[in-house]
């Protein structure tokens, strides 16, 4: 079986009405637009997610959030906390249909400096946009369950960690 690592972040600031986190769009996948079965309001309905992805060659998974966040989202963070470790399986379906074990480890990071979506034009085939929502209600918002559950620990942790605001 395949195995695959990732790393990407939860990303706050603080805003005058609380914290924000940053998110991005990811592009609809080409092989998505064939299925016609599947209602205009399904494929309209927006998907949000955490910046993540493969570490490289000789990179640290964090080094590996820090770069995706800051190519995916055009901002950059300084690391908090390492908040987990997800781990799943999936069945890739391009090419080959391979059972891929992945894990994705996840980092908070506090907003540094960037402008939100300011990104490279060739990131725009992974990231349709980056953009800032409320911290509060967050998890709701994100389309992947492991994604909603590392938007609940940095918010925990940043409740138990309220010096980390500045």
């Amino acid at each position: 079986m395949l195995r695959e690592i990732s790393a990407g972040a939860v990303v706050v600031r603080k805003a005058p009405n609380g914290w924000e986190m940053a998110v991005i769009e990811p592009q609809r996948e080409a092989h998505d637009s064939g299925k016609a079965a599947q209602s205009d309001k399904k494929r309209q309905k927006q998907v949000l997610a955490l910046p993540k992805g493969l570490v490289d060659p000789g990179e640290k998974p964090e080094e590996t959030a820090l770069r995706e966040v800051r190519e995916e989202t055009g901002i950059s963070g300084v690391k908090l906390a390492k908040l987990t470790d997800i781990k799943y399986m999936y069945v890739r379906t391009w090419g080959d249909n391979q059972r891929v074990f992945k894990i994705v480890s996840f980092y908070l990071l506090r907003y540094e400096s960037g402008e939100i979506d300011e990104i490279a034009q060739d990131m725009r085939i992974e990231v349709t946009r980056a953009l800032w929502i409320p911290l509060g209600g967050a998890e709701r918002k994100l389309a992947y369950r492991g994604e909603r559950d590392v938007v609940r620990l940095a918010q925990k942790y940043l409740e138990s960690h309220p010096q980390e605001a500045h």
